[in-house]
């Protein structure tokens, strides 16, 4: 039966009511400035991506009372009045309601279909496009879709065992460094990842986005930090093999994302002083604003009082200056961004620290501020095992973790990449430890007052060691 609106576009413009789809936006668990609330929401490009039933394709700014604004991607399904849909309605008209189309996984195929088919179409201010990699096969676009389950930042759709398909739903302007890593590295058979099947962008006038990326699937994957927390449990000793296996991933990473020289977004660089200062700069902002606010509690007394010795430390050990090479890296590097398959170890999510601006996720440091975002991860895996289970990790575990993983990994990253010398090494990577570690601090004082002495053990560990 076809669908009674001859225009879903300008019906679904029509209908909009800014403060019913400002609320709706608002209790999205992908909304990224909860704190704010939202006085307007404007479509900025609506495409109509399939007849039956409609499924748009939204571009909408919400609007702030300051003035600012926020773009979001909202993939809309027009159904017939009286469908049952899994959520609520975003807009209700006189004999339809749009949901979010992510929620009715198998409206979400035409994405797919349209990648498969590298479709591109004109709006009036610009173009939207569907690509594959070269030599990419086809995609399994009638495979069974379903959600990939609860996401904070952007939603994914699976279709079979073979799929995956990431919206992001914040969008900035520019190439998302989820797309342009993937690509990168898809390109030069990077056997360590999820490769890229495809992608969708928006280029306009006005500006440009990537819109969603589409992926390998790996059916048979567990999470880096879900078998993490079950390994430290059950096998600890076989799971610090395991992690030997990650350094050794890890360099093979870094070395692959140093190796064009050619190509702008990538080539190595030096390392500039300006950099240094600015990383050591903000450390001292951010001991100052945290250390005050450190509550008279037990769980804090190892550092109460010692934000001055933090900020000599890391004075102490900037002086060594950077060396080693910068480079693209993975941004935001833990054991969630890891999967682990039969054959050993993926790494994923390539976007970066979601609380930076897209800009900044794109520059160029050096990879031993991705090495000591894993290391505080293994702190974090080892503490959770007994909050969350009451069962503490046997002693020393993460010392032995971080041992094996650092031992697989400088044996081999290329050494060009790293400071000359191992007291420089260890400097300018406790130094990233320390900046990880006060983040950290801050996040758990106002959130998980109870896991508050992870940060502080890694803060002390730091201060004590020579």
């Amino acid at each position: 039966m076809p669908h009674p609106l001859e225009s879903p576009v300008d019906a679904l413009a029509a209908a909009i009511d800014p403060e019913v789809v400002a609320g709706w936006l608002e209790h999205q668990r992908w909304y990224a400035t909860k704190s704010r609330h939202v006085t307007g929401v404007e479509v900025e490009q609506s495409i109509a991506l399939a007849a039956a039933p409609p499924l748009l394709l939204a571009l909408a700014q919400a609007r702030f009372a300051t003035g600012s604004h926020d773009l979001y991607q909202l993939p809309l399904a027009l159904l017939p009045d009286g469908v049952q849909a899994d959520r609520p309605p975003v807009v209700t008209g006189p004999d339809w309601v749009a949901v979010d189309a992510v929620a009715e996984p198998d409206l979400m195929r035409e994405l797919l279909r349209h990648i498969d088919a590298e479709s591109a179409f004109e709006t009036p201010e610009g173009w939207m496009r569907f690509q594959r990699p070269e030599l990419s096969g086809a995609l399994a676009i009638d495979a069974p879709a379903r959600p990939m389950g609860v996401e904070q930042s952007n939603s994914s759709i699976v279709f079979g065992d073979e799929t995956v398909l990431k919206v992001f739903r914040r969008l900035e302007p520019g190439i998302n460094p989820e797309l342009e890593m993937l690509r990168f590295l898809t390109r030069r058979e990077f056997a360590n990842i999820a490769p890229l099947q495809g992608w969708y962008e928006y280029d306009g006038r006005a500006f440009s986005a990537t819109l969603g990326v589409a992926q390998r699937f790996f059916g048979d994957a567990v999470g880096g930090w879900e078998l993490a927390i079950e390994r430290i449990r059950t096998d600890p000793a076989a799971f610090v093999i395991e992690l030997g296996g990650l350094g050794t991933v890890t360099a093979e990473l870094h070395n692959a994302l140093a190796s064009d020289p050619s190509d702008p977004a990538f080539a190595p660089e030096e390392p500039s002083a300006e950099a240094m200062s600015l990383l050591t700069a903000t450390i001292d902002e951010e001991v100052e604003r945290v250390f005050i606010r450190l509550p008279d509690d037990e769980r804090v007394a190892p550092i109460a009082g010692r934000g001055q010795d933090v900020r000599e430390r890391v004075a102490q050990r900037s002086q060594l200056g950077v060396g080693g090479r910068a480079i693209r890296t993975h941004g935001d590097y833990h054991l969630g961004q890891t999967l682990h398959v039969p054959r050993g170890w993926l790494i994923i999510d390539f976007e970066g620290e979601p609380a930076r601006p897209l800009y900044e996720r794109r520059f160029k440091t050096s990879p031993l501020r991705d090495v000591a975002g894993m290391l505080r991860s293994f702190a974090y895996a080892t503490s959770a095992v007994a909050i969350m289970h009451d069962h503490p990790a046997p002693g020393q575990f993460e010392d032995r973790a971080r041992l094996t993983f650092l031992e697989h990994y400088f044996s081999t990253i290329d050494p060009a990449l790293l400071p000359s010398g191992e007291t420089a090494i260890v400097n300018l990577l406790s130094i990233y430890e320390l900046e990880k570690a006060i983040y950290e601090l801050q996040y758990e004082l106002d959130n998980r007052p109870d896991w508050l002495p992870i940060p502080v053990a890694g803060i002390a560990r730091l201060l004590e060691a020579e």
